[in-house]
């Protein structure tokens, strides 16, 4: 079954969200089938975030009016940021996902499940107060949390900061329409969708506006996953490569032992004749002599050439592994810049489609994309009716 997802920016009123009173929507007879899912002081949730950074910073100012007493209080009053932000995400509406239904439980285990995930999913948006209503007409949830970025290099090293906060999370603005919050929404929205689909919902899209452009914003999206599997796959192959580098340095280094292998067998006692001795006899001489060394030298020679013929097959098949990588290399290089140039290709789509819909106005680019479509279906039908005829 199809439903539509509603998200909005709540004002925020914690007391009304943990029910601490009630307004007159509220049937307090279902208020027990709530989910209160945490419910943090805001101010103990600033202290907890930001005292260290707030020590840190006045540490280093030399003027007093430089230092901040209270990091909520500047927040609150300050005309760039807010002290927390709310999310409110709805299920369907009151008239096909009432609260009393079965569906509305449905409903209900869905955003459940939904929350659950919320948390891990936004590492710099710091829930404080989270709340399941079923009491009101349709199922919904209100999400309240305090967005921060870290390694600032103005104000506190860990700030509010909407904007950072998501950029931090890969949400980075383009156009009007197209801000950090606005792509994030979108995001938790198809999360919403997933945990949905598990719960016998599908999720209905309404507006071809949004439709049209999550098209491209898709093959963005996918084109950037691309990118970073190669990117890994560059990262794998460098390791690899450097790998090898390191096992043909270490042959470079035998061979320097071999050099002085060389220089020791040409002046080391060990592997030199001795003059003989006063009337020692050549018996012996070749005795106590020459015998012990070719002894030694057979030694020697053996170790050596099969150290020789080993260094020279491992020489052999890294040098056939080298060349191999270096393709792969280039050939993953070559996707990379394929992949990039498509990526901002889509960039300027999409840039493209938002100007136009805002000369001409949605509707009329509606109607032309419409037009289009149709077009090129007529075409497809009538090569495939030309193809079957001609069978």
């Amino acid at each position: 079954m199809k439903r539509t997802i509603s998200a909005m920016v709540g004002k925020g009123s914690v007391n009304h969200n943990s029910r601490k009173f009630k307004a007159e929507n509220v049937n307090g007879e279902r208020s027990h089938l709530n989910v209160d899912y945490c419910n943090e002081p805001i101010k103990q949730v600033y202290h907890k975030l930001f005292d260290e950074a707030l020590e840190r910073y006045n540490a280093k100012q030399t003027r007093s009016d430089r230092r901040i007493d209270d990091y909520y209080e500047k927040i609150r009053t300050s005309k760039q940021e807010k002290p927390f932000h709310e999310l409110i995400l709805q299920i369907g509406n009151r008239d096909d996902t009432g609260s009393e239904t079965e569906v509305g439980e449905q409903a209900k285990a869905a955003l459940d499940e939904y929350y659950r995930g919320f948390q891990e999913r936004n590492a710099n948006l710091y829930v404080f107060s989270a709340h399941l209503h079923m009491d009101e007409a349709t199922p919904h949830i209100h999400i309240d949390f305090v967005p921060f970025t870290t390694g600032s290099k103005r104000g506190l090293d860990t700030r509010v900061s909407l904007k950072q906060a998501l950029a931090a999370q890969g949400f980075h603005g383009g156009t009007r329409g197209v801000t950090e919050w606005n792509q994030w929404v979108l995001s938790e929205k198809k999360e919403l969708a997933i945990a949905m689909f598990r719960h016998g919902f599908e999720w209905e899209q309404k507006g071809t506006h949004e439709e049209h452009l999550s098209v491209i914003d898709y093959k963005k999206q996918e084109r950037t996953k691309e990118l970073v599997a190669v990117e890994e796959k560059l990262a794998d192959k460098s390791a690899e490569f450097n790998t090898l580098a390191k096992r043909i340095n270490n042959l470079e280094d035998g061979n320097q032992s071999y050099q002085d292998m060389e220089e020791k067998l040409a002046h080391d006692p060990e592997y030199q004749l001795p003059e003989p001795q006063g009337f020692m006899s050549a018996k012996s001489y070749k005795a106590k002599f020459a015998e012990p060394l070719v002894k030694r030298l057979k030694k020697l020679v053996k170790s050596l050439l099969v150290r020789y013929f080993k260094v020279q097959d491992n020489y052999h098949r890294i040098d056939k592994t080298n060349g191999e990588l270096y393709r792969d290399n280039e050939g993953l290089a070559r996707s990379n810049d394929r992949l990039k140039e498509e990526n901002d290709a889509l960039r300027e789509q999409n840039k493209d489609y938002a100007i136009l819909r805002k000369v001409f106005g949605s509707r009329q680019i509606d109607d032309l994309v419409a037009q289009a479509r149709e077009a090129q279906q007529t075409k497809w039908w009538q090569r495939q009716r030309s193809y079957d005829y001609e069978r």
